[in-house]
């Protein structure tokens, strides 16, 4: 059974299937994304870093499960792609301000 994801965090798994744009106008302007060591902070970085991505792996990412912890909405995510020890369950740790994403941490 999928679970039930709140409004912004279900058009970021939706616009993570199109492209680095799609993906961009899920955040809010000052919001900050962390992955891979890494941290992208605002639209153009989020934007940057969605583009690398793509071009580095060709994956998919099934939402499994939800729960709500500190403040945040942590959703499990099976992802399966040409990176190594596919398939990986990552938890990604999304704070929400009003309909957008203010931050987002993606944690093996």
């Amino acid at each position: 059974m999928k679970p039930v994801l709140p409004e912004p965090i279900a058009a970021y798994f939706a616009a993570d299937k199109q492209d680095a744009e799609a993906v961009a106008r899920c955040f809010a302007e000052n919001a900050i994304v962390k992955d891979e060591g890494e941290t992208h902070a605002g639209l153009a970085a989020i934007k940057t870093w969605r583009a690398e991505t793509a071009a580095k792996y060709n994956y998919t990412s099934e939402p499994i499960a939800i729960e709500e912890a500190g403040g945040a909405t942590i959703v499990t995510s099976r992802l399966t792609g040409n990176f190594p020890n596919s398939p990986v369950d990552l938890r990604f740790c999304f704070r929400l301000d009003d309909s957008k994403i203010s931050s987002l941490e993606i944690v093996l």
